[in-house]
């Protein structure tokens, strides 16, 4: 039975974690699923956004980390990190989230553990239920965060609230991750306000959408000089392209007029 299934809504992509009864809880399988989705994902030029949500009562409940120590060989082979990546197979289940041209939105409710919770970082939104719970878990196991979360974290919330949350691995709600901006938004039904969300941002220039995201991830941490060139390096990329023409001639005739497929790619 595979740990989950992509779920095709038009030009949206609804990406399900689908091991219910073990609230799922990333095994071996969980991890090389979701890289393999991501990767064919990227792949799709009319894609439009993705949705991550789980099945049954949680979104996940962390890495099943017996599982992986059952067979420490598994753990070995996906901690090595390939050359041509810059990421171990453990960062790259949630790193390949950041590497799409598309919005990416977490959808949370019950338990956000751990693993499951450095997965969600790695999403550009994060819609939850207003009692979901979340934690970054590791210190429970006497570990670290190390999917992809430092990076992550560094983006959302200062050093201090990071390392707090990291050192303690204490539980807190979605209304308190609001607050220190781990949440974006709650909602009662946040899988319903994550497909509206996602069909609003559809309705503009797909390569518009992919220069925001990845202009805003490096500019972030960047300094003033590299994020002022990269502002105008990813102006230039979309001026007279096609899909700004198409927005043109939206706005001029107050038309709809259809896009074409994405080519920003990164």
């Amino acid at each position: 039975m595979a740990a989950i299934r992509i779920e095709r809504h038009g030009n949206i992509a609804e990406v399900i974690l689908a091991r219910a009864e073990k609230h799922n809880a990333v095994s071996v399988d969980t991890l090389t699923e979701l890289i393999a989705a991501g990767r064919e994902l990227s792949r799709d030029k009319n894609l439009r956004a993705v949705i991550i949500h789980g099945e049954g009562p949680s979104f996940c409940s962390g890495l099943n980390i017996p599982s992986f120590m059952a067979k420490p060989q598994n753990m070995a082979r996906h901690f090595l990190r390939p050359l041509w990546r810059n990421t171990n197979n453990f960062q790259e289940v949630a790193w390949v989230w950041r590497r799409l041209a598309v919005p990416v939105i977490a959808v949370l409710h019950g338990r956000c553990y751990g693993a499951g919770m450095q997965i969600a970082l790695a999403a550009d939104f994060r819609l939850a239920t207003p009692d979901c719970e979340l934690s970054i878990m590791e210190a429970k196991w006497g570990l670290v965060p190390d999917m992809s979360g430092t990076v992550s974290l560094r983006d959302l919330v200062p050093i201090d609230i990071a390392k707090r949350l990291s050192m303690t691995a204490e539980c807190f709600s979605a209304e308190q991750g609001k607050v220190w901006g781990l949440v974006t938004e709650t909602h009662e039904q946040p899988l319903l306000a994550a497909r509206e969300l996602a069909a609003s941002i559809a309705t503009r220039s797909p390569d518009s959408v992919a220069s925001t995201k990845f202009l805003f991830q490096r500019a972030w941490p960047a300094s003033e000089n590299h994020a002022f060139w990269l502002e105008r390096w990813y102006q230039l990329r979309l001026l007279f392209g096609k899909n700004q023409r198409v927005a043109v001639k939206t706005v001029q005739t107050g038309k709809t007029q259809p896009y074409l497929p994405r080519r920003i790619k990164s």
